[in-house]
């Protein structure tokens, strides 16, 4: 089989053990130690990175650092990113590293509206972001590739007794339940989980809205 074809969540989740899918991504957070040994294992990345002709995001935040992994071109996960996660991977074990999956969140801004063209261009000038259409859809990403990406949700009515603005807070399948245990804790409540464990809608004590979501269970979306 090809090393570019497409491979589901499920299959890059077992073929990775150390590494959770978020968002059409692999993701590995790995605690270094120190910034010298962040560097190091950076510029070992680099080398596959570059060996392979497939290069990853790379975020270095003194002794932690993060790496990301996905193909453009075909639009999902592939085969060349387990390969070159399982490459990563023995670097890690390599240089007696240590992943930390448990830290991984990423986080999307959603908004509800009845006329989603008029109010997107409002909410680029705001945010300084970039409109991004596909497949029918618009979203707002940021340029650096730093903050939150914002998407928009049709509405058909007014909605005047709900908030229209929500989190969707994007966690590693084996991390869910652990979050909504300590949303709960904290005093949130369950809206809806009809769509558990593809997302679970939670709210604060006021009646805000933010969104548990996974990999799972997403292939009819």
């Amino acid at each position: 089989m090809a090393t570019d074809d497409a491979v589901t969540a499920a299959e890059a989740a077992a073929a990775l053990p150390g590494w959770r899918v978020v968002l059409d991504q692999i993701h590995l957070t790995v605690d270094c130690g120190d910034f010298d040994t962040a560097v190091r294992f950076v510029n070992e990345v680099a080398a596959l990175a570059n060996e392979a002709n497939h290069h990853p995001d790379v975020e270095v935040r003194y002794n932690r650092v993060h790496v990301a992994v996905t193909s453009h071109d075909v639009k999902s996960l592939s085969r060349r990113d387990i390969a070159l996660g399982q490459r990563i991977t023995q670097v890690v074990t390599d240089l007696g590293l240590t992943p930390q999956p448990h830290t991984l969140t990423t986080v999307e801004i959603g908004i509800d509206a009845l006329d989603i063209p008029k109010i997107v261009p409002f909410w680029a000038a705001v945010l300084g972001y970039r409109i991004h259409e596909q497949d029918g859809e618009v979203d707002l990403v940021d340029p650096m590739g730093l903050g939150p990406s914002v998407w928009f949700q049709q509405m058909d009515a007014p909605r005047p007794q709900r908030n229209r603005l929500h989190l969707d807070v994007w966690v590693a399948a084996d991390e869910a339940e652990h979050r909504l245990a300590a949303a709960f804790a904290a005093g949130g409540t369950l809206v809806r989980d009809t769509r558990a464990p593809s997302f679970w809608v939670l709210a604060d004590h006021e009646g805000n809205e933010a969104c548990i979501c996974t990999w799972e269970n997403r292939s009819a979306d």
